[in-house]
């Protein structure tokens, strides 16, 4: 009978056939709260796991991409973008001899923060918040893992690794945590951290891309404007010429998301022997990030994101949504702040000294878009039972 590998077991793995500047598990700069280390699992392992069995996590399921739930069932939602963008993370991470579980860890949790109804979503939070201190969803998702999610009696949040903090934290280099510390990121993020952006960005560029197709919000003529798209198009119609259009679409999503991914951990590659980094700290010294594309791919991939901002995040319906998301949450935001006894009970609790505003806010910004649409028709519909 083979014995079970256990966590030294696998931080001995890591560090012979990681590369030199990898994050290791064993090197991380641990937690806010010290813990006793798991006995099987390795630090980032860990986290991923606290991550995915986070209430935040499961309401992902409900929380929309750019198409609201209820407009279909093969829309992209929260969850399985996030799932996307960890599976990227992943293949990049294998394919640079990173650390495949930390890159995953950022990518689940990158869009816990989100509120309901997308970036339209965001923005509307941001300015009800204008006055105390506003809202970003990468700074609410550092909150959730910090504050907001209760799941152990020790302390507040999920008490992640620094690596993974560093990793949500993203643009923003001081975050205040729960206990009066500020979380401070010197230098660039983690390898593992800059891998998990851009594949944020592959993700949904893509995705939203093949959503957009499928709605009849853009079609394939438009897009012969875009030169990375018609260039895969045509090669896959030249492979599959008997194949319908569907299928021509998702191989050619497929082809784009691996051309991406190729390029960028070639050139990422290339960055790494240029700039001669040996190690995790000649990661945090360098003077600007080292994942990234080719510049003419960067180009082409900008072309591609200016395209779907003008035809799809801008289409009269997408628009259409995101006025009734600003009505729908600002409702729901002054009606809670005129009258806080139609909360349910703790919710301006659970954000300890926090404003009562920002305790509303916590509290919207964690629902799913059919708990928010239903949230509204309770409060303003008068034959509604409350």
């Amino acid at each position: 009978m083979t014995s079970l590998r256990n966590r030294e077991e696998i931080e001995g793995i890591e560090e012979k056939i990681l590369a030199p500047y990898a994050s290791l598990s064993h090197q991380s700069m641990g937690r806010e709260y010290p813990e006793e280390e798991h006995p099987l699992r390795s630090r980032f392992q860990r986290d991923r796991d606290r991550i995915i069995h986070s209430k935040a996590f499961r309401r992902l399921e409900y929380k929309t991409q750019v198409f609201v739930n209820h407009e279909g069932d093969h829309y992209r939602t929260r969850l399985t973008h996030s799932l996307e963008v960890a599976q990227i993370s992943r293949s990049i991470a294998r394919m640079l001899r990173l650390n495949e579980d930390l890159a995953e860890g950022i990518s689940l949790a990158h869009d816990l923060g989100h509120p309901p109804f997308g970036h339209s979503g965001q923005d509307v939070m941001n300015v009800l918040m204008k006055d105390k201190g506003g809202f970003e969803h990468n700074r609410q998702s550092f909150r959730i893992v910090t504050v907001l999610e209760r799941r152990y009696p020790q302390f507040p949040g999920l008490n992640l690794s620094y690596e993974v903090l560093e990793g949500i934290s993203k643009h923003f280099t001081e975050y205040d945590l729960p206990n009066g510390r500020l979380f401070q990121r010197e230098g660039q993020p983690s390898l593992e951290a800059q891998i998990a952006n851009l594949s944020d960005e592959i993700a949904y560029n893509n995705h939203d891309l093949d959503d957009g197709l499928r709605s009849g919000m853009i079609n394939l003529d438009q897009l012969k404007e875009v030169e990375i798209w018609q260039r895969i198009l045509e090669e896959t119609q030249k492979d599959y010429p008997d194949g319908d259009v569907h299928l021509q679409i998702h191989q050619s999503v497929r082809r784009l998301i691996n051309f991406l991914v190729t390029d960028l951990v070639e050139q990422t590659s290339q960055n790494l022997t240029a700039r001669n980094i040996k190690n995790s700290e000649d990661v945090r010294r360098a003077e600007a990030n080292l994942v990234g594309f080719s510049e003419k791919v960067l180009k082409q991939n900008a072309a591609l994101k200016r395209f779907l901002f003008k035809n799809l995040y801008r289409h009269y319906r997408v628009e259409r949504m995101a006025d009734k998301a600003e009505r729908i949450l600002t409702d729901l935001f002054n009606a809670y702040l005129h009258n806080p006894k139609i909360l349910p009970p703790g919710v301006l609790d659970k954000s300890g000294e926090e404003s009562q505003e920002r305790a509303i806010c916590d509290y919207i910004a964690g629902m799913t878009d059919r708990f928010a649409l239903d949230e509204h028709q309770k409060l303003f519909d008068p034959h509604a039972k409350v």
